[in-house]
């Protein structure tokens, strides 16, 4: 049966500094363990610790350009390129330029915070 998701949840963020993370679909909005959808916002100079999470993510850049780097290569993902991330492999989120960064990201499954391992 069709659910209407009338709103996203605001979730905390990691990093500084803060962006935004609006969830519509996942553990917290939707109770959706299968996969999250989220719009992030993050502002020039927005940087966060690296991760080595449990699901592979999907982003899609809608304004701005996303910084995503591993152990072996940095992409820098401009507004209507996307990327694609696989669960075990060391990331990096930032969003170094002047414009900062509009995005939607998918996880599969959904994101956790026990599920991501930060960096310390």
């Amino acid at each position: 049966m069709p659910r209407l998701i009338n709103s996203p949840t605001r979730i905390h963020a990691h990093g500084e500094p803060p962006k935004v993370i609006e969830e519509y679909v996942g553990r917290v909005n939707s109770q959706t363990a299968e996969l999250s959808v989220a719009r992030m916002v993050s502002p020039s100079g927005w940087s966060e610790p690296g991760q080595t999470p449990e699901f592979a993510e999907y982003t899609l850049v809608l304004r701005g350009s996303l910084r995503v780097e591993t152990r072996s290569e940095t992409f820098d993902v401009a507004a209507g390129q996307a990327i694609i991330t696989d669960a075990g492999e060391w990331i990096r989120y930032s969003s170094p330029g002047a414009e900062g960064a509009e995005y939607v990201a998918v996880c599969l499954p959904a994101f956790s915070p026990g599920t991501v391992h930060r960096d310390e």
